[in-house]
């Protein structure tokens, strides 16, 4: 039969995982949606018609509601559920879940997913191994690489890490494609906070696009974030060097930029004065900023870390705060030395 992966979450970016999955030879992939409404639809046309539209699945995909039938004889579980949902998820299939493989090792998980819980501030490699067991392998798979393009063929770079000795260098072998290139990482900590944090200054982005601040202005923006990014993720043990990478810089400027990015979406309405329930009324996209910012800012308070701008954003989506006084509160900051 050849190599069995599941993938747990049927949304945009765990559909557009099952297509890169699929694309070796001799590979049976399992799509597991937690919505069963959606996932039968999606089933029956092999589209996932609200969130990727024009993209059919190859037939080596297996779309299902069904656990048993996912996790069969699987060798890795890929998880692509929003943060808020995850431990639920997890909680749901811990029973069905398999620990050994085919193989008789632990079957491994590669965490796609890009947030911070609210309330424990875990971040999802965390709460696998809380809802899982301390001793689940986990990796974490993170960089730019929007499902839009991903599931087109359009070539992608992402990095892998992970605490287990082989563990990032069995996924870079398992996953990359000539499309889709994956490079390893031995800071899963730093890739992790990354793919988390980026979402929060996409929101800025999108703010600053919706005001018309212009190029200049959204550069600095860019720039000052990617040095609030790296000051949080140092102080909670990740690498410097990281955010200088993939899943720090090039995981932020996709972001920021592209047409695609739902955070950046996000702030472009909040700018042009939609509110958060109008926004989630209009778009079935899950932005994971929203929700990284409401558990980002009291976690700064824990570890006094300072990030003038996201909590800038936290002001604009949870105090009221309009955008623009947002913007105007950051330019009349006391000017200073940078640094990084």
């Amino acid at each position: 039969m050849g190599r069995i992966l599941t993938i747990l979450g049927d949304g945009a970016w765990g559909s557009a995982m099952a297509w890169v999955l699929a694309q070796r030879p001799g590979r049976q992939v399992r799509l597991l949606g937690t919505r069963p409404q959606n996932t039968l639809q999606f089933q029956k046309t092999r589209e996932n018609a609200r969130l990727l539209p024009g993209v059919k699945m190859p037939d080596s995909v297996t779309i299902t509601v069904d656990p048993a039938e996912a996790f069969a004889e699987t060798e890795a579980i890929f998880l692509a559920v929003p943060t808020q949902f995850l431990r639920t998820a997890l909680k749901q299939f811990l029973a069905m879940r398999p620990a050994v493989g085919p193989d008789g090792r632990p079957v491994p998980v590669i965490s796609l997913v890009k947030g911070i819980e609210i309330g424990s501030f875990l971040r999802p490699s965390e709460i696998v191994r809380q809802e899982w067991g301390d001793n689940t392998p986990v990796a974490i798979l993170s960089g730019p690489s929007h499902a839009e393009e991903v599931a087109r063929g359009l070539p992608a770079g992402v990095v892998v890490a992970s605490d287990r000795g082989g563990l990032a260098l069995w996924v870079q072998q398992v996953v990359g494609t000539d499309r889709f290139r994956v490079y390893t990482n031995d800071d899963p900590v730093g890739v992790e906070l990354g793919g988390a944090l980026k979402n929060v200054l996409g929101i800025a982005a999108g703010m600053a696009d919706g005001l018309g601040l212009g190029d200049n202005a959204k550069s600095a923006l860019i720039t000052r974030g990617l040095a609030e990014m790296s000051r949080c993720g140092v102080a909670m043990g990740a690498k410097a060097g990281t955010f200088a990478g993939l899943a720090g810089m090039g995981d932020l400027l996709t972001t920021c930029f592209s047409p695609h990015g739902r955070n950046r979406q996000v702030g472009e309405w909040l700018a042009k004065g939609e509110t958060i329930a109008s926004i989630g009324a209009k778009t079935p996209k899950v932005a994971e900023g929203v929700t990284t910012t409401q558990a980002l800012v009291p976690l700064l308070d824990k570890i006094g870390i300072e990030m003038p701008i996201a909590r800038a954003v936290h002001a604009v989506l949870f105090e009221g705060l309009a955008a623009r006084e947002a913007a105007m509160g950051l330019l009349l900051r006391q000017q200073r030395p940078e640094d990084f």
